[in-house]
């Protein structure tokens, strides 16, 4: 099993920065790909940025440029950063985590989820 906790959201005005991070606990030793998800009111989740445990990272193009995401993995964090602001990033969102490994049981993960509104 594995908790994630987000942290970090909050209201921003178009074209400011916010950081979300997101704390991982218990079996994080099978922690492989880590991610971030965003839902809009209306919408389908999506990929946001996502990042292997080696360090491979892979953008929404909507955010390429703008938001970067990394990951410690002694600390068991993952971070993403976030630049130039708009109004289209209002979103829930999510820290997302797949175990894999051969001691552990493949599965997903979901945070609770934190609110990023943008003001324009």
């Amino acid at each position: 099993q594995v908790q994630l906790v987000e942290s970090g959201g909050g209201l921003v005005q178009a074209g400011g920065s916010l950081r979300l991070s997101c704390a991982a606990s218990g079996d994080t030793i099978c922690i492989s790909t880590m991610g971030w998800y965003r839902q809009a009111p209306g919408k389908e989740r999506e990929l946001v940025a996502r990042i292997t445990s080696g360090g491979t990272t892979d953008y929404a193009d909507s955010v390429k440029g703008r938001f970067t995401i990394s990951r410690d993995n002694a600390e068991n964090t993952m971070d993403l950063k976030m630049n130039s602001l708009k109004s289209e990033d209002t979103a829930v969102y999510y820290c997302n985590a797949d175990t894999i490994g051969t001691i552990c049981l493949a599965d997903n993960y979901w945070g609770q989820g934190t609110q990023v509104t943008v003001s324009s």
